[in-house]
């Protein structure tokens, strides 16, 4: 199975912040190959700020982030290698499901191989919508789609912020399928959230309205 065999994510003496504000300081982390990161907390705390900065959407107050691993060069931005699923679904309601997932892979993918959309949509239980406008579909479905984005184009860390909203029970066990999938081949995953994910072995980050702790 291809994947990433030697990604690590280190994380030293983070202070986060939006605004000039800090939220949480002195976060410091190391995530080798396969392991995976629940960031908990009360709302405000910084979970959401944390993820977007690891993703590159913010820049950190103080510390530094850093990547490593097989084809990546060094100061690589930790960006560059992540998928961001945050609180909104990023989908235009005007373009059908498989031209949103085409428009994400073209963006995230690169050159890198043509994109198993149809692989994707079956991963998630929505072949059937491939044809329809985006806009058409519930809540739960979109976010659906939402996650199969994480699948059209390979990325070794994913960031993801409350990826079980609007899920039902099914689709949670396929979004706990994916990541298993997905750590099974080296991936990294850090994911806010307030409910269990089925990670039971994922270490637990949680966020104070000062600083964090790495249990």
């Amino acid at each position: 199975m291809e994947g990433w065999p030697d990604f690590r994510l280190a994380a030293a003496n983070l202070t986060i912040g939006r605004g000039g504000q800090a939220l949480a300081s002195g976060l410091s982390f190391v995530l080798e190959r396969g392991q995976a990161l629940l960031v908990t907390g009360p709302n405000g705390a910084g979970k959401s700020t944390l993820l977007r900065t690891l993703a590159g959407l913010l820049s950190a107050i103080e510390g530094r982030i850093s990547v490593t691993g097989t084809g990546l060069e060094s100061g690589t931005p930790a960006g560059l290698c992540a998928h961001y699923l945050g609180h909104a679904d990023g989908l235009k309601g005007a373009l059908t499901v498989q031209e949103n997932l085409q428009f994400w892979a073209a963006m995230l993918g690169g050159r890198g191989p043509q994109p198993d959309i149809a692989g994707a949509l079956a991963c998630v239980g929505l072949s059937h919508v491939a044809d329809f406008p985006a806009g058409y579909l519930s809540a739960g479905q979109k976010r659906r789609i939402a996650l199969a984005r994480l699948l059209v184009a390979e990325r070794p860390l994913w960031l993801l912020d409350e990826p079980a909203t609007a899920l039902d029970a099914a689709s949670q066990d396929r979004l706990a399928a994916m990541m298993q999938t997905h750590r099974a081949r080296g991936g990294v995953i850090i994911a806010a959230t307030h409910a269990p994910l089925g990670l039971e072995d994922a270490r637990e980050l949680r966020l104070s309205e000062r600083a964090g702790a790495l249990a």
